[in-house]
C-alpha cells in the first residue's frame, strides 16, 4: 500500500487527442491531408519490409511459425541453459573449464621435497588444491617446490632453507590453490578484499587465486609459467617479511614484491627475486 498525500490538486484538461490513424468520422467531408497519406504509404511500407525480414531470416534458420510477442524477446536470457549456467561464451562464471567457486575442502599433496638452500632457519610449508577444481595437487607441489627451490628464488639469500612437509603440524605456513570465491573468503578472514581476483597471504597461509593461476593478467606480456613464478614468489616473499615495492623505472625488470597482478607501470615481467646472483628489488610503497 503507497501512502497519499493530504491535499490532490484537479487534474488539468487535457488537450484535443490528434489521433492521425484514425479516418474521419464522415468519409468525404474532410479530406485526407497530402502529408498524412505520405506518411501512412511510409509506415506500409516500413511494416511490410520488416514482415519480409523476418520471414526470410525465418526460412533461413529453419524456423517455421513467429510469433509477434516472442520476437519482442519474451524470454529472459536465462532461459538459456547455457547462460543460466554460466557456461555460455562471455558469460564469465566458469570460464575456460574451471571452477569459480568450489567445495572449500582441500587435499594435501603428499611425501615432502629435499631441503632446499645452504644455511639458515628451515622453513617447512605444505601444499593444498582445493578439492573438485581438476587441479592435481602433486603437480601443483611439483611446481611450488621447483620454484621455492629454484637458485634465484628467496634461498639465493643464504639465510633461509626451504623444505616441503605433508603434516600440518609440522608446516610453518601453507599454499592453498583455490577457486575466486573460496580464496575470496580465506583471504577476507584476514581483513583483505580480493574481490575474487587476487591472491593474498595471511600469516601462515598463502592463497593462490585459481583465475590467475590458470589465465594471469591481461596485458602481462610474458607466457603463462612466469606469472605462476611471480605470484609463488611474491605471495611467499610476504610470508618472508616482504613488503610491496615499486617499478624502478620503464622498461626495467618488475620487482618480484611489485604488485604485477595490477600492472607493470613501465616495467617488465619479472618473476625472481634474485637476478645474475644479486637481490633485485624496488623503492618500498605504502602497500603490504
Amino acid at each position: 500500500m503507497t501512502s497519499s498525500s493530504p491535499y490532490d490538486p484537479p487534474a488539468e484538461p487535457r488537450p484535443p487527442r490528434l489521433d492521425f490513424d484514425r479516418p474521419p468520422a464522415h468519409p468525404g467531408t474532410a479530406p485526407v491531408r497530402p502529408g498524412l497519406r505520405r506518411m501512412r504509404r511510409r509506415r506500409r511500407r516500413t511494416v511490410l519490409l520488416a514482415v519480409a525480414l523476418l520471414v526470410a531470416g525465418a526460412g533461413a534458420a529453419g524456423v517455421t511459425r513467429l510469433a509477434g510477442p516472442d520476437l519482442l524477446g519474451r524470454h529472459p536470457l536465462a532461459a538459456d541453459p547455457s547462460l543460466a549456467n554460466g557456461t555460455g561464451a562471455g558469460s564469465g562464471s566458469e570460464p575456460r573449464g574451471y571452477p569459480t567457486a568450489g567445495t572449500g575442502s582441500f587435499a594435501a599433496a603428499d611425501g615432502r621435497s629435499p631441503v632446499r638452500g645452504d644455511d639458515g632457519p628451515l622453513r617447512r610449508y605444505r601444499v593444498e588444491v582445493e578439492r573438485d577444481t581438476g587441479q592435481d595437487v602433486d603437480e601443483f607441489a611439483a611446481t611450488v617446490d621447483a620454484v621455492l627451490g629454484d637458485p634465484r628464488s628467496w634461498i639465493a639469500s643464504g639465510e633461509l632453507r626451504v623444505q616441503r612437509v605433508p603434516e600440518a603440524e609440522a608446516a610453518d605456513f601453507t599454499i592453498y590453490l583455490a577457486t575466486p570465491a573460496t580464496s575470496e573468503g580465506m583471504c577476507a578472514e584476514g581483513g583483505l578484499s580480493t574481490e575474487r581476483y587476487t591472491s593474498c597471504r595471511l600469516p601462515g597461509r598463502v592463497v593462490i587465486n585459481l583465475a590467475r593461476w590458470m589465465e594471469a593478467v591481461p596485458d602481462y606480456g610474458a607466457p603463462l609459467e612466469v606469472y605462476r613464478t611471480y605470484v609463488i614468489n611474491h605471495e611467499v616473499g610476504h610470508e618472508f617479511g616482504e613488503l610491496h615495492q615499486a617499478c624502478p623505472g620503464p622498461g626495467a625488470p618488475a620487482p618480484v614484491m611489485q604488485q604485477q597482478t595490477y600492472g607493470l607501470d613501465g616495467c617488465v615481467a619479472n618473476a625472481w627475486p634474485y637476478v645474475d646472483g644479486v637481490r633485485y628489488s624496488g623503492e618500498p610503497t605504502d602497500g603490504v
